[in-house]
């Protein structure tokens, strides 16, 4: 398991991200895809249709989507995320704590819901009453399933003991390894 301050040896063209809700997947994977050239999918996009219903066309897509050859998206989504983990070169791991995970997501969320941000699909964060009438609201999902990632990511590591890992515990590591991802040499 590689640090921020590791260099990787090659360039990866398959990159997973893992972390709970909140801990800034999106935002990452997203720099990430744009320092190495290759399209970010936005496995959230696929799944929630108009109304957060399930898309009927998301395993179709998303497996599509992992079977190309350069790609960075977010290790989600149960029976995909074994498909997602065979084929990827690194994971990056955004372990940070509970506390700023919360805050983070406490912030965009009630953001998104007070501007009415459209999300995938038309979709617009719920009031934020949700909090205590929806047990799988996004809040309690983090809380509850933070460890739970952290869990994940080890049983892979003991797994996939080739596939490289970079672990990221504070927004200080995830800017200083991102700024040093562009040197990196092309594998």
């Amino acid at each position: 398991m590689l640090g921020p301050d590791d260099r990787l040896a090659r360039r990866p063209r398959r990159v997973l991200l893992s972390g709970p809700a909140g801990a800034g997947k999106t935002t990452v994977g997203r720099r990430i895809a744009a320092v190495l050239d290759v399209p970010y999918v936005e496995l959230d996009a696929l799944f929630h249709g108009p109304g957060w219903v399930p898309r009927p066309t998301f395993e179709a897509e998303a497996y599509a989507a992992a079977d190309r050859p350069a790609w960075v998206t977010e290790w989600a989504y149960g029976r995909l995320k074994e498909h997602l983990a065979a084929r990827a070169d690194l994971l990056v791991w955004l372990d940070l704590s509970r506390s700023r995970v919360m805050r983070q997501l406490v912030r965009r969320t009630v953001l998104r819901r007070w501007r009415r941000e459209t999300l995938y699909n038309g979709n617009v964060e719920p009031p934020l009453r949700t909090v205590v009438t929806d047990p799988e609201h996004i809040f309690r999902l983090a809380w509850s399933s933070h460890e739970h990632k952290r869990d994940n990511v080890r049983r892979l590591h003991e797994r996939r003991p080739e596939l490289t890992i970079v672990r990221l515990r504070t927004r200080a590591e995830v800017n200083r390894w991102l700024a040093g991802l562009s040197r990196v040499p092309p594998g």
